[in-house]
């Protein structure tokens, strides 16, 4: 729902829902995050497709440093960070809290800027940065691959402010590279064998198509304006929870 009325906030919520609804370990449901943000992604990348807001050039640009990044982390440095990693006290840092840590982080973080009233990211014709856009591109694929979220909150500017597309362009192109980049992802967990439930996984990622089909179509009555600071609200209610039961587990 949260895709189809505001084009983002999707990915943030998957892994707390699955963690705190479904009981699924932490580290398995940046997986299974990867895979429903791939598949919710090219329905929405479709549809944009379908009405001339995917530049195809732009996403392969902008997409392969965020590929390979993503492989990377999912088939190698994931797999080799530790499951214990430090102690504090009494509390012990392990590879799950961490992830869990750093998604808390990227939620509050999220939240505030869907919260602040901006200005709407204008392109004017820029020239492309191709330094900065493959900088980027690294960096969302690095945040991507380890705590299995979409990034589209960093995609979006990147592809306005970095490749001059406007709005509805940097939109469509965003979600193209992240139904790629986020099965990709899937792939590299799936080649390590990493077990997953595919029955599971189909049944959330229909509901989640029909709640993005359902968004989309709600958005012609909703206010966008007020929709986001609200549903920015929502995300850091829920970024707090996170954080504070993985400091108190």
């Amino acid at each position: 729902m949260s895709l189809g009325l505001i084009g983002g906030g999707g990915s943030i919520l998957t892994v707390p829902i699955l963690i705190f609804f479904f009981q699924i370990e932490p580290i398995a449901a940046t997986t299974y995050s990867l895979f429903v943000v791939g598949i919710t992604s090219s329905v929405g990348a479709f549809s944009h497709y379908r009405k001339g807001n995917v530049n195809f050039k732009i996403a392969i640009l902008f997409g392969l440093p965020s590929l390979t990044a993503i492989f990377i982390m999912r088939k190698w440095v994931m797999p080799a960070i530790p499951r214990q990693l430090f102690q504090i006290g009494q509390f012990e840092v392990t590879k799950a809290v961490l992830v869990m840590l750093i998604f808390a982080g990227l939620m509050l973080a999220t939240s505030i800027s869907m919260i602040r009233k901006k200005e709407e990211y204008m392109s004017d014709g820029l020239a492309i940065s191709y330094t900065k856009l493959v900088f980027q591109s690294l960096l969302v694929g690095i945040i991507t691959g380890f705590v299995g979220v979409g990034g589209g909150f960093l995609i979006i500017p990147s592809l306005v402010l970095f490749a001059g597309l406007p709005m509805k362009k940097a939109v469509g192109t965003s979600l193209m590279v992240m139904t790629i980049s986020s099965l990709l992802g899937v792939l590299g967990d799936v080649s390590r064998h990493v077990p997953v439930n595919y029955t599971f996984l189909m049944i959330f990622s229909a509901f989640a198509v029909l709640g993005i089909i359902a968004g989309s179509y709600f958005t012609r009555y909703v206010n966008d304006a007020k929709l986001k600071p609200a549903f920015g609200w929502f995300v850091l209610v829920m970024g707090l929870f996170v954080l504070v039961t993985t400091l108190h587990k």
